[in-house]
């Protein structure tokens, strides 16, 4: 039965380190052919690494957490408007939308783990923290998708009267 509701929401539980609902989803994503403990490892590697890069900044603008630069870039790399495709009159268009708050976020996890795994060579705790911390400084490969879909958007304004 497609499309319907679990109760997915309900059933997550903070992460155990940093009591963070957010986090936990993510660590869900993270995760590949059911290994949460591996994701967990590494989403925690991840955050460690950022700690570290935190202490070495002299910024005084700097967060003061891992967390506290998890979250901002994930609020960075949420997309505002996308374009979907719509057909109307035997033409299809690209109709600039506003992103769902729960997509928007999902995109976020998506763009930030494709970056990540997009790259080799590294332990996947480090392309992550990379990833992350670029994200959080505006910066990297999420946030140029963002910006890719972003321009995409305004390119196509033309078409919003079409979006429902």
């Amino acid at each position: 039965m497609a499309g319907r509701i679990t109760k997915s929401e309900q059933q997550l539980r903070p992460d155990s380190r940093f009591n963070d609902l957010v986090l936990a989803k993510f660590i869900n994503c993270v995760m590949l052919d059911g290994k949460k403990t591996r994701a967990t490892r590494v989403m925690y590697d991840a955050m460690d690494e950022i700690e570290s890069r935190l202490k070495k900044e002299e910024n005084e603008n700097a967060p003061e957490s891992a967390l506290a630069v998890f979250l901002m870039a994930i609020e960075n790399v949420k997309p505002q408007v996308e374009v979907r495709s719509k057909r109307i009159g035997g033409a299809n268009y690209q109709v600039p939308m506003q992103v769902p708050r729960k997509r928007q976020q999902s995109l976020a996890f998506r763009w930030i783990i494709n970056a990540a795994r997009g790259e080799k060579g590294r332990p996947m705790s480090r392309r992550l923290a990379d990833e992350i911390y670029n994200a959080a400084r505006g910066e990297g490969k999420a946030m140029t998708i963002r910006e890719q879909t972003l321009r995409m958007a305004e390119a196509n304004k033309a078409f919003a009267h079409f979006a429902r």
